[in-house]
């Protein structure tokens, strides 16, 4: 086994701090394990190339909450510059005719009889085709005549009974007719009722609560925001991820945890913060991580695209003390 690095022990004392195994890294940064564990043991020998050493040291720092520039340069003399990068050492190259097997050459000719073999065969489907078809027309053509050769007593006597049941229906029809309408009439009155009651609501629901809560940014610098929430005597937050793993850290403004572990795809973790008066919420894989403040969703401060490893600090003033 290789000897670590000052960066190699850094890293791992960090993944380790965390509670993180290389199989948990493995499904953040979906980088190999033996990658993760080559930066680790100062290997990169391991590497495809030196982009990627310093391409996976930097998601490797994102993805535990370690500040990627200050790594850089702390360690730079432990991490290789990618000036003098090498091309890759196996490259494709074309084949010459010389090079191709000499059995190949039968099956090339197999192929020249390939289109006679395909007309041929499209005959026989478009034959076929037109055989169905004709035998379709005649059963149609003997059905037909055999339905207009049947009896007239057989039609009038269908006629009557239809005239039979409809009679009935009718009769049945006009005795509930009037009790039917009564009971449909005070059904709409009922819904009616109802929905206006339900839209009254609303609206006072909506009055009251419109010009209450107000979060707004405050500051923005690097990869952390601020925000002020105000307007409210609730401080509820709702963290959800959609699309993959990430390592979630919620503290309050005194550094106390609420929560410092991975947060699984699909799952959604839910905090009462109405004590508090911050709290920083740092993600380290923000792609598809959705906020929540007392149940209304807020953006992330910036273009996950951009920026995966966000940090969101929520300075919480409560109505009653405003």
């Amino acid at each position: 086994m290789l000897a670590l690095t000052e960066l190699g022990q850094r890293l791992r004392q960090e993944r380790e701090s965390k509670g993180l195994s290389l199989e948990d890294l493995q499904k953040l940064t979906k980088i190999q394990k033996r990658y993760l564990l080559g930066i680790e043991e100062g290997n990169y020998e391991v590497m495809p190339g030196k982009f990627y050493v310093r391409a996976f040291i930097k998601q490797y720092c994102e993805a535990i909450g370690l500040d990627t520039d200050a790594i850089f340069e702390e360690y730079k003399s432990d991490i290789p510059s990618t000036q003098t990068e090498d091309m890759p050492q196996q490259l494709s190259r074309v084949r010459s005719r010389k090079e191709i097997p000499q059995h190949t050459k039968g099956v090339s000719k197999a192929y020249d009889y390939l289109p006679t073999v395909l007309v041929v065969a499209g005959v026989v489907v478009v034959g076929i085709i037109i055989w169905v078809i004709a035998q379709n027309i005649v059963s149609d053509k003997n059905k037909e005549q055999a339905n207009q050769e049947a009896p007239n007593s057989e039609v009038q006597q269908s006629n009557t009974q239809e005239e039979t049941n409809e009679t009935t229906a009718k009769n049945d029809n006009s005795n509930s007719e009037d009790e039917q309408s009564a009971a449909d009439k005070k059904e709409q009155e009922k819904e009616k009722a109802e929905k206006e009651k339900a839209a009254k609501e609303k609206a006072e629901k909506e009055k009251k609560d419109s010009g209450k809560q107000e979060y707004k940014e405050v500051q923005k610098t690097g990869r952390s925001a601020t925000y002020a929430l105000s307007g409210t005597d609730a401080f509820n937050l709702e963290v959800t991820s959609t699309q993959a793993d990430t390592w979630l850290d919620v503290k309050n403004g005194k550094g106390n945890a609420f929560f410092s572990s991975i947060l699984k795809k699909g799952e959604t973790k839910e905090f009462d913060l109405t004590k508090e008066t911050e709290a920083r919420v740092n993600i380290g894989y923000s792609p598809g991580v959705e906020l929540k403040v007392n149940g209304k969703a807020v953006d992330l401060p910036f273009d996950s695209s951009k920026q995966v490893r966000q940090v969101v600090t929520i300075q919480y003033q409560p109505a009653e003390a405003q």
